[in-house]
């Protein structure tokens, strides 16, 4: 069947060539196909040559250039990546080391700070200490002065009172004498 179908093709072909021929188609006259075939061969003769050393040459030089260029840029893109990779270590250690110096400063600062109020705190406590011996020593030269005034006041009373009772005046030598005893023996402890 193929063989069968391939003979009707190439008849009908063979047989529509002749026709056109005649009709007013030289390019399937066989007498013009040397001419056209010289033709044909000069023509992709010269395209070709025209592409080989024309166009194809410029077309690699671009995409030649364009792959250069891409390289540059890949080369150029992971240069600039390690330098930000390493200015970003920089920071992060400067950060590190900064964190670092603030402690230490706060640090230093509240030693200072604990050793200032150590020393105001010893200073205001002896302030407060003598204050305090001054006022102790103040009270006791009130509780001496006071003695005084109540021995001095008691002899009065206790001349008066004997005065009054015996209607004589007393000796003072001996009234002050009994006073002080029983001063002694009485506020003794509270001195």
């Amino acid at each position: 069947m193929r063989l069968f179908l391939l003979g009707i093709g190439i008849l009908t072909t063979s047989a529509s060539y002749l026709f056109a021929a005649e009709a007013g188609m030289p390019q399937l006259d066989p007498t013009y196909w040397a001419s056209q075939a010289f033709w044909l061969i000069l023509i992709f003769t010269a395209l070709y040559l025209a592409l080989s050393n024309l166009f194809i040459p410029k077309i690699k030089d671009n995409i030649d250039n364009r792959e250069n260029k891409i390289k540059d840029n890949l080369d150029e893109a992971q240069k600039l990546k390690s330098l930000a990779e390493e200015r970003l270590k920089e920071y992060e250690q400067s950060l590190e080391s900064a964190k670092k110096e603030v402690q230490k400063i706060i640090f230093e600062s509240k030693n200072e700070l604990n050793t200032q109020i150590q020393s105001k705190k010893k200073e205001f406590e002896n302030e407060i200490e003598n204050e305090i011996k001054i006022a102790e020593k103040e009270i006791e030269n009130l509780k001496k002065d006071s003695l005084k005034s109540i021995s001095i006041i008691s002899e009065e009373m206790a001349s008066k009172v004997i005065e009054q009772i015996s209607g004589e005046p007393m000796n003072q030598s001996s009234v002050k004498a009994a006073i002080n005893e029983e001063t002694k023996k009485s506020l003794g402890k509270y001195l």
